[in-house]
């Protein structure tokens, strides 16, 4: 272990010191034929030809890989190659050969131009070497060779067991080509993980903690615990509160309904923290089942698991993990099924009417690889995903990585990136998981544990961190008696009115509470029967960090008298058009015409008192024109709406600055009868 350890870290310093020199170098693009491959399973492309493809998946880390190519007969007698491609003709300084596992049985090397010309660069005897990996760095006497595809030839009969070829690369240059990790890019050296102590860790097995977005409460799976709901092997949920010293209390067991004596985690937590995802479906009688379930927070506790209903959903040996959208309206999911490339990849699916989930669908090759992808986490800015692999390039055993969503596909990520060698040990670590704040990030790891695994934590770099957000949290309220109002509340984004997401405020289970990415304008809406919706701005645009927004929102009861006053952005500047950003405000309006068909309104328009009175009393009649027009197209009888312009007639603020002038420019509606 000692003498493995010293070699990664050796090839891992060769990698820096290749990226300084930026020598041209090609790896494998295409198979061009071979002798056998290793078909262990039916399904998946575990040690198959097209392993040998592209940039390393194992290498710096040694030993056996299903993302590398294996011949089908470990100990054949006959001799077995495989020939690649690579996307272009260069002139060759060098071939470059990892042999992951059981290095040594390599005889030959030939390389091709475009004309199919072979040349032989490398001949050896066959024999085993004493390390578990290497990347064989072959320079051929030959010189000016102009190369496009290369072929190897082994005789595995020589190294007993399996012999890996995990990829193959040509190169312009001299200087040795050797396997790369993905780093991060500029992580700190002074990086500190910290345990979680005894009140969170035991001699048993602590993994996948779920953090609360708001940072305050840790959830965790737990086995091996006497105070396990029997038997103690199995897995229960517990639960910590953060308190004001930063530090963790005791952890308690979440009891009934979520813990049972069967297995029982929770793997997902909604972004106002009220809805838990679990696995398995729970039946009264306390069995489970595989599948997933929500519980939900009420005043009474956590509800009983309800199912949810996705068709279509299994995963060979009923393991999976998964991640759920901020909006609540897609879901990331780890499962190995017949189009897995190997053992459990990660797939999205998406919520549908009447809270149907869609069948979920693979996310690709740039994420997925012939070997374990799980314990995604999708971040609260809704596109930085952190997820577990063995099949990228890393320091040893399961490694923890972070890509970027690219489009709204939910298909296309950016190249993962490996969080280095403070969160990543030659062991096993996974589940990451970062609060709103994104101050810290929590994970599970066996190295320097309690117990077999362990709960971390880790002051999260700015290189590492997901996209800054904002919380926005508070209550609905009556505008006439400020008692609380169960309401709906929707979260869009100005520019193109995009729903974004959505809740029920009830004071029953305290404030509401919604996480919405920086660098957007979004609108929140709350809206209850007998009252008119209420939209309230938040602006993010210009936010660089975390912050919490307390924002109450008041509703106003639908009654004759009833003032309303719109958005003061419903214009374009000195302009009567309205912008289209606003339909979705205008829209509620005609709702509640709808709703209340004897409903007749009278629409006010108003202005500061910049420039001259006539053409400002001009623009307020022109905009409350064209509202009621707006309106009228949607379907509302003209008798039923007034228009009144008042120009700068009736300021609500004062017209001293700019900012007190936007609250004069307004059109506002009254309701005359129901």
């Amino acid at each position: 272990m000692i003498f493995i350890r010293l070699t990664l870290a050796f090839l891992f310093l060769i990698s820096i010191q290749h990226q300084v020199f930026s020598q041209k170098t090609l790896w494998a693009s295409k198979v061009l034929g071979y002798s056998s491959e290793y078909r262990p399973d039916q399904y998946g492309h575990a040690y198959r030809a097209k392993q040998i493809l592209g940039e390393p998946n194992k290498l710096p880390a040694l030993g056996d890989s299903p993302c590398a190519w294996t011949s089908a007969d470990p100990d054949s007698r006959s001799e077995e190659w495989i020939k690649v491609g690579f996307s272009e003709n260069i002139k060759l300084a060098q071939v470059a050969i990892g042999e992951n596992f059981n290095p040594g049985a390599i005889v030959r090397v030939y390389v091709y131009d475009e004309s199919g010309k072979e040349v032989l660069v490398y001949t050896g005897d066959a024999a085993p070497v004493n390390v578990q990996g290497r990347m064989l760095n072959i320079f051929p006497a030959q010189k000016g060779l102009s190369v496009n595809a290369v072929k190897i030839v082994l005789q595995p009969d020589k190294v007993r067991g399996f012999n890996q070829i995990d990829a193959i690369a040509i190169s312009e240059k001299s200087e040795l080509v050797q396997a790369m990790i993905n780093l991060a890019p500029e992580l700190p050296k002074d990086l500190v993980k910290e345990n979680l102590g005894k009140n969170i860790n035991s001699k048993g097995m602590e993994i996948n903690p779920v953090i609360s977005p708001d940072g305050k409460t840790l959830y965790f799976t737990r086995s091996h615990h006497p105070e396990n709901v029997p038997p103690i092997e199995k897995q229960d949920v517990w639960s910590s509160t953060l308190t004001g010293r930063n530090q963790w209390s005791k952890a308690i067991n979440v009891g009934a309904p979520i813990n049972n004596n069967e297995n029982n985690a929770i793997v997902s937590i909604s972004s106002d923290g009220k809805t838990l995802y679990l696995i398995n479906h729970y039946r009264p009688d306390g069995k489970v089942y595989f599948g997933l379930s929500q519980s939900f927070y009420t005043k009474n506790g956590w509800s009983f698991p309800k199912d949810v209903n996705m068709p279509g959903l299994y995963s060979d040996r009923n393991e999976m993990d998964l991640a759920v959208s901020p909006h609540g309206n897609v879901m990331i999911l780890s499962l190995q099924r017949r189009d897995t490339q190997g053992y459990r990849d990660l797939y999205v699916s998406f919520k549908e009417k009447d809270d149907v989930w869609s069948e979920p669908k693979h996310m690709g090759e740039v994420i997925n690889s012939a070997d374990f992808e799980g314990t995604p986490f999708l971040a609260l800015d809704n596109k930085t995903l952190y997820f577990s692999s063995n099949g990228h390039s890393g320091f040893g055993g399961n490694d923890i990585f972070m890509t970027t969503r690219l489009d709204d596909s939910w298909t296309n990520w950016s190249k993962p990136l490996n969080l280095g060698p403070v969160v990543n040990t030659p062991g096993w670590d996974g589940y990451f998981n970062v609060p709103a704040s994104g101050d810290y990030a929590y994970f599970s790891s066996a190295t320097n544990s309690l117990g077999s695994y362990d709960i971390f934590r880790l002051t999260l770099p700015e290189e590492i961190k997901p996209e800054p957000v904002a919380i926005i949290t508070g209550s609905v309220l009556s505008s006439t008696t400020n008692e609380p109002v169960i309401a709906d509340i929707l979260a869009d984004i100005k520019k193109d009115a995009q729903i974004f997401t959505s809740t029920t405020y009830n004071p029953e289970n305290g404030e509401y509470r919604i996480v919405l990415p920086a660098k957007e304008t979004y609108r929140i809406t709350a809206s209850a029967k007998g009252y008119f919706p209420v939209t309230e701005e938040i602006d993010l645009l210009t936010e660089t960090g975390f912050r919490t927004i307390q924002k109450n929102l008041l509703l106003q009861p639908v009654q004759a008298g009833q003032q309303i006053r719109l958005n003061n952005t419903m214009f374009q500047q000195s302009s009567a058009e309205v912008v289209p950003s606003s339909f979705a405000e205008l829209d509620r309006i005609v709702a509640a015409m709808t709703e209340y068909p004897a409903m007749e309104i009278l629409l006010e328009g108003h202005t500061d008192n910049q420039g001259d009175v006539s053409k400002n009393v001009q623009l307020s009649e022109e905009r409350v024109q064209e509202v009621k027009k707006y309106l009228l197209s949607k379907g509302i009888d003209s008798s039923r709406i007034q228009t009144k312009a008042w120009g700068p007639a009736k300021p609500i603020a004062s017209n001293a600055t700019e900012e007190t002038r936007k609250r004069n420019r307004r059109v506002e509606f009254t309701v005359l009868k129901l």
